[in-house]
């Protein structure tokens, strides 16, 4: 085995060396626990976690043959997914004696990959626009790792596990990679079950993970069975043709995402790709105005069963969300489905011009401060589109942080941006060893 720690393995690193009988799944938890031990008091990425659980459930699995993909690896869970053996809380205080009896179904998919779930990692409460979680951004613990799936971006950015769960909404998934200088990929909405997990947005919310590279999500998506992952295809960077697209949101760009998407631009150039700018159509800027009307229409109704328990007790920004204080009416409603549906068929005709879109994952470095999870202007169009997006890291910002961007395709092309992604990733991540170095020393 490498003399690196096995927490700083990616996971598919981890993946091959316990395929090849160098590693332990026991050993690679071990490290994991102890890299957890050592940080999570000031990181804050967690909100349980079942060290003796873990250990004897890793030892088990060392004495079998390989269940699938994920064998023997850690995995975080987001905790407003069913885990049956361990609380559910959803950053709740009216939730916190929660002890579900079964797995959501993601949670049974990947354990039935070989995963061992390591613990419950902070969100936002109910992932959605109230209390917010403890975690802290691992490069720099004044700053946000973004949200809500805070403590699975901090979990993973900061090597305490190599693979963690989270949901978008708007842009709770995508925006906290690029925080945390980590990979994630949002699948192409409805492709992965939401059963077990706390819901919002019927139209939105979106199971993803993250980890450390693109073999990493595709472990991943092997477990999931997205479509075509069987017959996924390595490709080169040159000849590839990457559309470049600032959005309609461009203004809103900070100094970080700015020379993200420059550095990528030229980077895939200089290795031969074709890059072309993308500007979307005019109305594709009213996408941000439909999706606060969808976001917060449907979390009206999926919220109104908390409010009846107990509105007095109620996060203040939940409660405004129930009594429609964002002034959702029926008619901005049936305009901002009709508004999606059209530009979803319009986007994917786009894209698939392409073979794959670039575009930014946030508005530039983690904002200061635990009162702000980000702005999510770039993420709310894509989630709202279905698009699969893929976060890979890019540049470090002025302020020492991490900044990533997005590759986006059609609806369903989760394989081909996959494999788009793969060949991508030594062009765009030229830091990845810095990153290391920085929290390995931490």
């Amino acid at each position: 085995m490498s003399t690196i720690e096995p927490c700083f393995l990616t996971a598919a690193q981890a993946a091959a060396e316990i395929a090849a009988g160098r590693l332990t799944s026991e050993a690679l938890v071990r490290s994991c626990l102890a890299r957890i031990e050592a940080r999570d008091p000031a990181v804050k990425a967690w909100l349980h976690v079942d060290p003796d659980l873990a250990i004897r459930q890793a030892r088990e699995l060392d004495k079998r043959p390989s269940m699938g993909p994920l064998h023997g690896l850690p995995f975080g869970v987001k905790d407003i997914m069913d885990t049956a053996d361990m609380p559910t809380t959803y950053n709740s205080p009216a939730w916190q004696r929660h002890r579900p009896t079964r797995d959501a179904a993601c949670v049974s998919i990947v354990r039935h990959a070989g995963a061992i779930i390591l613990g419950k990692t902070d969100t936002v409460e109910f992932a959605f626009n109230s209390r917010k979680a403890a975690s802290r951004n691992p490069y720099n613990l004044a700053h946000t790792p973004g949200g809500s799936s805070s403590g699975s971006g901090a979990a993973v950015g900061d090597y305490q596990v190599p693979f963690a769960f989270g949901t978008q909404t708007a842009g709770s998934h995508i925006r906290p990679a690029s925080f945390n200088g980590i990979y994630a990929i949002k699948p192409s909405w409805g492709t992965v079950s939401r059963e077990g997990v706390h819901m919002i947005s019927p139209i939105l919310d979106t199971v993803g993970w993250y980890g450390r590279s693109v073999d990493d999500l595709i472990l991943g998506a092997r477990a999931f069975q997205l479509p075509g992952i069987a017959d996924l295809a390595t490709r080169d960077p040159g000849g590839l043709r990457i559309g470049y697209c600032e959005t309609p949101y461009w203004a809103k760009a900070e100094t970080g995402a700015r020379k993200a998407m420059a550095a990528a631009a030229e980077r895939l150039r200089r290795a031969g790709a074709i890059v072309e700018e993308i500007v979307l159509p005019a109305h594709f800027a009213d996408l941000a105005e439909a999706h606060t009307m969808i976001m917060f229409g449907e979390g009206r109704v999926a919220l109104y069963d908390e409010y009846l328990r107990d509105s007095h007790g109620m996060h203040p920004e939940l409660r405004l969300t129930v009594e429609n204080g964002r002034g959702v009416t029926p008619r901005r409603l049936v305009e901002a489905y009709d508004l999606s549906d059209a530009c979803r068929r319009e986007f994917d005709a786009i894209a698939s011009g392409f073979d794959a879109v670039l575009a930014p994952a946030a508005t530039g470095e983690a904002p200061k401060g635990l009162h702000t999870v980000g702005d999510w202007i770039f993420n709310g169009l894509w989630t709202l589109l279905h698009t699969p997006c893929v976060a890979i890291p890019t540049v470090l910002g002025d302020l020492g942080l991490p900044v990533g961007i997005q590759l986006v395709g059609p609806r369903l092309s989760d394989t081909g941006l996959l494999a788009v992604a793969h060949a991508l990733q030594p062009v765009l991540d030229d830091f990845a060893d810095m990153r290391a170095s920085v929290l390995s020393a931490a």
